[in-house]
């Protein structure tokens, strides 16, 4: 009893000292009205979630977690995330405007010779994706170390993965999205170094679609 009561202890250690370590406060922004509505972007592909996770190819550690929604609308959920593009307005951590070249810049962002993407996508009904849409904007700006955390709670409440576990793990909420959904899933790596990664963000300041 005593050798289990240590390793609880060990592990809420653990986890303290990563919240200390990646901790903040969270960044509150608001694009204005009118940058939302020219941004807004209807995919005609059936109404699906994507759930990214940036995994560490040094010790296979999850280091974030991002949400793609798409229903009457394609948004990105980017919880506590550093991702700006001039041509997809942020309304606290969520991202309007989600065209294929966003997504591929989004991708591209965090995909490098340290950090894979994995890319998990289910199918939804619309009223889930509405679901989905109208929690993820309602959430507000998400503080620091608690991209997977929003994420799960905010699934939770949505019918059909009330199964998902409060975590605050990215890779722990991967492995529960995909028994949740069957969602497929591949990876997305990058060999460019960390100080050459994300070629297309820099290429894409200015140009909107492609």
């Amino acid at each position: 009893m005593g050798a289990l009561r240590n390793r609880h202890a060990a592990c809420s250690l653990a986890l303290l000292l990563f919240l200390s370590a990646c901790g903040g406060p969270a960044e509150p922004v608001w694009a204005p009205d009118d940058a939302v509505a020219r941004a807004r972007y209807v995919h005609d592909a059936p109404p699906s979630v994507t759930l990214f996770t940036v995994v560490s190819t040094r010790n296979g550690s999850g280091g974030h977690s991002g949400l793609l929604i798409n229903g009457d609308e394609r948004i990105l959920f980017d919880p506590a995330g550093t991702f700006r593009l001039p041509f997809a307005p942020e309304r606290n951590d969520v991202h309007f405007g989600m065209t294929k070249r966003a997504v591929d810049v989004y991708i591209d962002y965090h995909a490098r010779e340290t950090f894979d993407v994995v890319v998990q996508e289910a199918p939804v009904t619309l009223d889930q994706a509405r679901r989905l849409t109208a929690l993820v904007k309602d959430y507000g700006a998400v503080p620091k170390a608690q991209c997977s955390l929003s994420i799960a709670r905010i699934l939770q409440d949505v019918p059909g993965f009330e199964g998902v576990r409060t975590t605050y793990f990215p890779n722990s909420l991967s492995e529960q999205f995909g028994e949740a959904t069957g969602a497929t899933r591949r990876v997305i790596s990058d060999d460019d170094a960390d100080k050459n990664h994300n070629v297309l963000m820099v290429a894409s300041q200015s140009r909107p679609q492609g």
